[in-house]
Parts: C-alpha cells; sequence; structure tokens
C-alpha cells in the first residue's frame, strides 16, 4: 500500500484501481473545520467515533469526487472499470480511507482510535476473492476494525466490521455485512 501519502493539508486520493492514478485533494479551512466537527461528534465512545469515522469517510467521498471523477465510482467488484479514471478498487478505497484516518490522526481528531496499517484476506485458494480494507484500533480494547468502503457506491456509508468477523466472511456475507 505504498500509495498512503499526506503532505500537510494535502491527500493524494488513489483511482483507477491499483493506486493507477493518484491525485491531489488540499482540504481547506472550512474543508477542515467540517471534517474536524464530524469527528467530535464521536467524543462519547469508541462506538461513536467509529459512527463519526463512518460519516468522514462519506463525507471524504463527498469532497473528493467532483476533484477526482469519483462520483459515480461503483461499489464492489466491477472489473470491467480497471484503470479508468474515477473508478476505485478495494486498495484505492482502503488506501484512501487509510489516508483519511492518518490525516485526522495528525490533527487530534480522533479520540479512541488509532489508523493502522490495512489488512487483507483472500488469496484465491481459500475460495476468498482477494480484498484489502482500512483499519482502526480501538485504543481503549486494542481491538481492530475494518473500515471498509469498498463494497458500496461513492459517499455510501462504510461497513466498519470487528477485524474478526471480517476476515471471516463469504461471498454471501458481503450482500448483508452487518447483519442489518
Amino acid at each position: 500500500m505504498g500509495g498512503i501519502e499526506n503532505k500537510g493539508d494535502t491527500l493524494y486520493i488513489c483511482h483507477g484501481f491499483g493506486c493507477e492514478y493518484r491525485t491531489a485533494v488540499t482540504f481547506s479551512q472550512k474543508d477542515k473545520q467540517r471534517l474536524r466537527t464530524i469527528l467530535k461528534r464521536g467524543h462519547r465512545s469508541p462506538e461513536a467515533e467509529r459512527a463519526a469515522i463512518s460519516k468522514a469517510v462519506q463525507w471524504q467521498e463527498n469532497r473528493v469526487g467532483p476533484v477526482v471523477g469519483s462520483s459515480n465510482d461503483i461499489g464492489g467488484l466491477d472489473m470491467g472499470n480497471g484503470n479508468v479514471k474515477g473508478q476505485m478498487d478495494c486498495i484505492d478505497e482502503a488506501t484512501n480511507t487509510t489516508s483519511l484516518l492518518v490525516y485526522a490522526g495528525s490533527q487530534g481528531w480522533l479520540k479512541y482510535h488509532r489508523a493502522a496499517r490495512p489488512a487483507s484476506r483472500g488469496f484465491f485458494l481459500d475460495g476468498k476473492y482477494p480484498h484489502a480494507s482500512a483499519v482502526v484500533v480501538d485504543t481503549t480494547t486494542e481491538i481492530p476494525w475494518v473500515v471498509d468502503s469498498w463494497r458500496l457506491s461513492n459517499g455510501k456509508p462504510p461497513d466498519i466490521l470487528h477485524m474478526t468477523k471480517w476476515l471471516n466472511m463469504t461471498s454471501a456475507d458481503l450482500e448483508n455485512p452487518s447483519g442489518r
């Protein structure tokens, strides 16, 4: 995941599958205030912060969409859009979400979580398609949670799941990953 790069208030957004393209997006003071406000709503508890992280990921996807061309990014496995600017696979999504989480952490906006290295699962040989996701660690329990924005289209809520559950998911679980 060498595509993770932040410089000051600029995040480099991956798209085109496998970070084929990287587009710089600089957050304005208004952007920073909005993101801070979203994340501050989560300061009551780790669970509330994970809900705020979900909102922050949605905000970022909507914010960068017009700049990157990803406003119409199709969620899930869509091999027909490989190398298409603005379309994102799980590597792009995991990298972009991790960049946002690293940025938020560096600003002091996360109270109960820290960004961790992205996680991966599936090797074809185990009957699962390879997949990657961003990860946060709950600092009160040291339990890792995936923040997976790949399954649904741009701007939709990411799946936030306990790492163990995410690692054991099957294709059937993708239809209803959080048991909703």
